[in-house]
């Protein structure tokens, strides 16, 4: 069982602390990224939202920071919220340099793409003494020239030369002695994310950031990254991850977190069960699972909710569940561990599922 050394993230002012390290003796930490635009935003539904996606599990949110105006929007939403707020910076260290100066708790930097040392320096120094820690983030699509060319001559593997470019910048950060730093590898392909994460956490205590880039839809990524994740986890690789998903930032959270539950190693929390509906429906399943899915990830109790179409797959095979609810003809009935406690009229049924649940 791998063990990586420990990464404290966040701990200032209003923002809570986050551990990040310990390999397989730790919980991995789940992360998301901002995926709209931040000009402009709502920075009241932005507050909103990031709040919801903590309740749900999430525990680091990642913004892209193009520039210096981007920079003080995250950093008013840095000071706004509890979780901690990551800036993604490229090619620009005065952007780095600016996020610093806010309540952001990590920044996600590729000094292959800063494009001197000096300038690399200076986002170290300062975030040395702010005592905030650098994600070094390498993803195959952005290698060195050199081992670009050597991965298309065939000399080397795409894993390789992903371990190699990640040691190169490690070996950068530990010139100006700086250590509080997270790694990053990632690529498309499921095998080369496995591989070279398996190659680097032999190589590195460093903790490991998980993760299969550019992944896909919500199907195709969803299973991209379990296959990648599972393996990983499973050996005790992977402090944190992120489900990176052509989908909403919920639907990313939600994944990571029935990953985490596959692997055992997660926060548990509700588990929730539904048939996939066939031509004998009469509850609209699909509809209610989309509508109810941020609400029910984000209650913190260890509870089995199931949503069925119909009393084929309603109380019966569901009888375990500590709430249902299932289509019966033109009523619904909602249930507890296969007992029916109510029949209603469908268009009633969101506000007794709320009832049942005691969310207001």
């Amino acid at each position: 069982m791998r063990l990586s050394r420990m990464i404290k993230i966040g701990g200032f002012d209003n923002v809570e602390s986050v551990m990040i390290g310990g390999g397989g003796a730790s919980e991995p930490v789940i992360q998301t990224m901002w995926k709209d635009s931040l000009m402009p935003v709502d920075i009241p539904q932005a507050i909103l939202r990031i709040n919801r996606l903590k309740m749900m599990g999430c525990r680091l949110l990642r913004f892209a920071v193009p520039d210096l105006e981007a920079a003080t929007v995250v950093g008013e939403l840095a000071g706004s919220v509890s979780m901690p707020l990551v800036a993604d910076i490229h090619f620009d260290y005065k952007i780095a340099l600016r996020c610093l100066d806010f309540p952001i708790a990590k920044i996600r930097l590729n000094p292959g793409n800063i494009p001197l040392r000096s300038q690399v320096k200076k986002i170290l120094s300062k975030a040395t003494s702010r005592e905030i820690p650098i994600r070094i983030g390498i993803n195959a699509g952005s290698l060195p020239v050199d081992l670009r060319k050597k991965v298309d001559s065939r000399i080397l593997s795409v894993a390789d030369a992903l371990v190699q470019t990640a040691e190169r910048e490690l070996a950068l950060f530990q010139e100006f002695d700086f250590q509080n730093v997270v790694v990053s590898i990632k690529a498309s392909s499921v095998s080369e994310t496995i591989k070279a994460n398996r190659l680097m956490a032999e190589r590195s205590d460093v903790p490991l950031h998980l993760g299969v880039t550019e992944a896909g839809p919500l199907i195709a990524g969803v299973v991209r990254n379990t296959i990648a994740l599972y393996d990983l986890l499973q050996d005790g690789i992977g402090d944190t991850i992120r489900v990176s998903l052509s989908d909403t930032m919920e639907h990313e959270v939600i994944a990571g977190r029935e990953i985490l539950n596959a692997v055992g190693r997660t926060q548990q929390g509700v588990t929730i069960i539904s048939c996939p509906r066939c031509g004998r429906y009469s509850f609209d399943t699909h509809a209610f699972i989309e509508k109810w899915l941020p609400a029910l990830y984000a209650l913190q109790k260890p509870l089995h909710i199931a949503i069925m179409g119909c009393t084929v797959n309603g109380p019966g095979e569901a009888r375990h569940a500590d709430l249902g609810i299932t289509g019966a003809g033109s009523k619904v009935l909602l249930f507890r561990q296969g007992e029916v406690i109510r029949t209603l009229d469908a268009k009633d049924a969101d506000k007794a599922f709320a009832e049942a649940l005691g969310i207001e």
